[in-house]
């Protein structure tokens, strides 16, 4: 069956790769080649994990567009500097002295510590499936533990960056064999999946951790700073402010610094943090903030009528 479609904005995609296996593509030195040349991830340490529709390793961590600044594409990439984005988030929610834990680590012996768990740092958290469908796992728990093995509380985390749209494999190719790029890859970012898969999963997944009674701070989502610009733009851009609490949702967004000299990743900058509550951004996504203009749906009949 054909759908009525509306007439689109024609998405901008001219855009080049700026971070390329963690480094600049023009950058020579002998562990960007070697990262480069073996598809390491250096944020990481180990194999990319990020692939193009056939199964290549894509290897593009950050990409830039015309006219607009540098977007996070891969979500490994917030993990920089041994996953300090969750001792962000550990630093707010439980105070700044509590140390982090592998969670298969973690005994009486440990004292009181922050269990992690999630890929790479021992046990994953094992939920029972909802049968129905719609997913309710999260990519980290952090959970709070006494120095005695008793669960005090714990914060559920989301990370999310942007899947890119469009084609970028010649700057790819060019780039792995060592080489210079000209002009500009056909590639951009699928933004609406802002509003088709991020804002809903948030919201579902929120309003399941309210039901937690140890769950006292909410979802913490994290993610790029134009992500987090896309979401306020979305829900009007007026979000009220909370305090932590539960059913709150504390997003922290996150950028990557200046060039870096040779042989270094950029850094990655903790931009801003905003908490406010899931029944907020579950009402400013239903609002009718935003909309196209009014008629949007005549217009369109009307031109579509005219055309021979």
């Amino acid at each position: 069956m054909e759908r009525f479609r509306l007439p689109r904005q024609k998405l901008l995609l001219a855009s080049n790769i700026i971070e390329f296996f963690g480094f600049s593509p023009g950058d020579r030195s002998a562990v960007a080649t070697t990262s480069r040349a073996q598809r390491q991830c250096p944020f990481l340490q180990h194999k990319c994990v990020k692939t193009l529709s056939d199964g290549e390793i894509s290897g593009a961590c950050t990409l830039k567009q015309k006219n607009g600044g540098p977007v996070i594409c891969c979500p490994i990439r917030l993990y920089a500097k041994n996953y300090e984005i969750l001792r962000d988030i550990a630093r707010i929610a439980f105070g700044p002295v509590i140390p982090l834990v592998p969670s298969n680590a973690t005994t009486h012996k440990s004292g009181e510590c922050i269990a992690v768990f999630g890929k790479g740092w021992g046990k994953e958290l094992r939920l029972p499936n909802r049968g129905h469908g719609g997913g309710y796992f999260v990519d980290w728990v952090l959970a709070h533990v006494s120095a005695t093995g008793e669960l005090i509380d714990f914060v559920a985390v989301e990370v999310q960056s942007i899947d890119t749209t469009g084609n970028y494999r010649d700057e790819r190719a060019t780039y792995l064999r060592e080489q210079t790029f000209a002009g500009a890859s056909k590639s951009g970012f699928n933004w609406e999946n802002v509003n088709k898969r991020i804002l809903p999963q948030i919201i579902y997944k929120g309003h399941v951790l309210r039901q937690e009674p140890l769950c006292q701070k909410g979802l913490f989502f994290v993610c790029p700073t134009p992500v987090y610009q896309k979401i306020s733009e979305r829900l009007g851009g007026n979000l009220r402010p909370y305090p932590i609490q539960p059913g709150a949702l504390t997003i922290i967004w996150y950028d990557i610094g200046a060039e870096a000299p040779s042989g270094e990743p950029r850094a990655l900058r903790n931009v801003g943090q905003l908490t406010t509550t899931i029944d907020q951004v579950a009402l400013a996504f239903t609002a009718p903030s935003n909309l196209p203009p009014a008629q949007v749906y005549e217009t369109a009949i009307r031109a579509s009528l005219s055309q021979p």
